[in-house]
């Protein structure tokens, strides 16, 4: 017996396609989920033109479940995101940094027949997360990826409540990175282009905005400890150096292409760091979701249809910086 399904996939042009793929019977600890509703991200942006099914931030509903499966069962809602399987037998997944797992199996390198842009999906019920009952589907949907991301620099890396936290752009990371930060006490300075959002970031939670365009350095700021980027584009570092404290650690969370480049001696003299990071261990993840649904951080999503049309138009919003803050995918059938 084998089940099929709906799969959106990429192509060679850029545009999406409809298609079908199909899944032998459930195995070991297998899970089937029905696709209730998927995150919009920009890395699906950036695999559109490989020959493979998009989407990493999924939502749905467990339909079904394999003979090993031992906590989910029909019914309940889950969501994954970027990873989808480690060998669990490493040093780093025994530590519970499965996300450095040698043999990881994440979006755009494995399971390229598959994605949240789909009727369905069959994960490991290892990687699947069970969602709290206080946070939507299309709010937890875009926490999959964009919010396990800012949560994990601000969870792992010793951020603490005393710490004045500076955020680089308000977009679809950075409106969830301010939730984030003012729920865990800290004081949140927002660095944006222009003063157009400084209304909405100061109601998400920043204590204090600062425009940034046409500046070509900061200053008369209090320093801040933690500075996270969030932009799709790497900040002019002459701008924004005189604001960090000694010891203040860079956060790079978005994905750039080029060659990170620092002022050497400043580094130095400051004891400045910069940490590097991929997506959120499943420890973190979990950590993650059980924090957004106590604190009642939430997203702000714009809907689109989950059809090829419905796809390739939130891609397209993303693309041209519209998007108010994260694109959900909606499935248009039962």
């Amino acid at each position: 017996m084998t089940i099929d399904f709906k799969v959106f996939k990429g192509s060679k042009d850029g545009s999406i396609v409809e298609s079908k793929t199909s899944k032998p019977d459930l195995t070991g600890d297998q899970v089937l989920v029905k696709v209730s509703c998927s995150g919009l991200c920009g890395t699906d942006e950036h695999y559109r033109h490989a020959d493979m099914v998009l989407g990493h931030e999924g939502m749905g509903v467990v339909e079904a479940t394999g003979p090993a499966v031992r906590n989910l069962q029909k019914g309940d809602r889950v969501g994954w995101g970027y990873e989808h399987d480690s060998c669990g037998r490493c040093e780093n997944c025994l530590k519970g940094n499965e996300t450095y797992c040698p043999e990881r199996q994440m979006y755009g390198y494995a399971n390229l027949d598959q994605g949240s842009f789909a009727s369905r999906a069959v994960w490991r019920e290892a990687f699947l997360f069970k969602i709290p009952d206080a946070l939507s589907d299309e709010s937890a949907a875009p926490l999959m990826c964009g919010g396990a991301t800012v949560f994990n620099a601000l969870h792992m890396y010793n951020v603490l409540p005393t710490a004045r936290v500076g955020i680089i752009g308000i977009g679809g990371l950075g409106h969830l990175a301010i939730q984030f930060a003012a729920k865990m006490g800290c004081d949140v300075v927002v660095f944006s282009g222009t003063d157009s959002k400084k209304e909405e970031a100061l109601a998400l939670g920043a204590n204090e905005f600062h425009a940034t365009k046409g500046v070509a350095e900061l200053t008369g700021i209090k320093p801040v400890d933690h500075l996270l980027v969030t932009t799709s584009f790497q900040p002019d570092w002459a701008t924004y150096l005189p604001v960090l404290a000694a010891g203040a650690t860079i956060y790079p969370l978005s994905v750039a292409e080029g060659n990170f480049s620092i002022p050497y001696m400043p580094l130095i003299s400051n004891g400045w760091r910069v940490q590097g990071m991929i997506v959120a261990s499943r420890y973190v993840q979990n950590r993650m979701l059980a924090f957004a649904a106590l604190h009642g951080i939430k997203p702000m999503v714009q809907k689109f249809p989950m059809t090829a049309q419905g796809i390739t138009d939130g891609l397209q919003t993303l693309k041209d910086g519209n998007m108010r803050y994260r694109g959900v995918l909606v499935p248009q059938e039962a």
